[in-house]
């Protein structure tokens, strides 16, 4: 029962509560109630971006929460459910947003999805800046915006010049959760085509298991003898995952 000046009752016993009141708690779940430091947006200005954490970074891309939740504690939830993890956020659908978080509409699951796009594109145009493998890490950096987070294997290889500057790198094959076909004759007809000195082999397991299979270490065996008969070096084997990689040249198995 609500009177006239705005009290509700609940069992004929006045409840201590009113419109305003409640007005008031609502809005001390707005973020335009908290301190100025403390907002996201305002966080960034003052403190710069390093200060704020991947949440807050997440709610001054979706603006708003929902009735129940501020945009930083939906964004905090979001987090937590992909344990802390972007690379994990980087693998969600529009779909997985709108069902699985009230407050996330299609546009804002479009503003999140297009935002981890970017960082991916900048990582990989970062990798695609250094022309020069030096190293195993080199490689994996090169890789791993493009592999690291599909859900199927697919087998690449980076073709190098005497210099082990890169020539070309490629997709040879594309398989499914537990493997892909790499065809010897194939790769070192690619390696042929361009020259190559050396070439790198690389392929993704889903899994983020980073432990060569013996199918692997037998493909690696066989490239590399082959590599010696045409003079074209296997220089690397890289196993990529969201998470890291694999090296047979830094374990000492080429």
């Amino acid at each position: 029962m609500i009177d006239q000046k705005g009290h509700i009752y609940l069992l004929d016993m006045p409840f201590l509560c009113t419109f305003t009141s409640m007005e008031k708690l609502n809005h001390k779940l707005a973020i335009t109630s908290w301190a100025v430091e403390d907002r996201p947006r305002e966080k960034l200005m003052l403190k710069g971006k390093q200060a704020l954490s991947d949440a807050e970074l997440l709610a001054i891309l979706i603006g708003s929460g929902s009735r129940e939740e501020t945009a930083v504690d939906l964004c905090k939830r979001i987090m937590r459910d992909m344990d802390y993890n972007l690379n994990e956020l980087g693998k969600k659908n529009i779909e997985d947003f709108i069902k699985n978080y009230k407050g996330i509409g299609e546009a804002k699951a479009i503003s999140i999805i297009a935002a981890l796009e970017l960082g991916r594109r900048r990582r990989a145009s970062i990798a695609k800046e250094r022309k020069q493998i030096k190293g195993s890490n080199d490689a994996f950096e090169l890789l791993h915006p493009k592999i690291a987070d599909l859900p199927h294997e697919e087998f690449w290889v980076i073709f190098l010049n005497r210099a082990n500057k890169i020539t070309s790198t490629e997709r040879i094959s594309s398989g499914g959760v537990a493997g892909t076909v790499a065809d010897v004759k194939l790769i070192f007809k690619r390696a042929l085509e361009h020259t190559s000195s050396g070439i790198i082999l690389a392929h993704n397991h889903p899994s983020g298991n980073l432990r060569p299979s013996q199918a692997d270490i037998t493909l690696t065996k066989k490239m590399v003898e082959a590599g010696k008969v045409l003079e074209i070096n296997v220089l690397d084997h890289v196993i990529v995952t969201d998470m890291g990689y694999y090296s047979f040249a830094d374990e000492g198995m080429i």
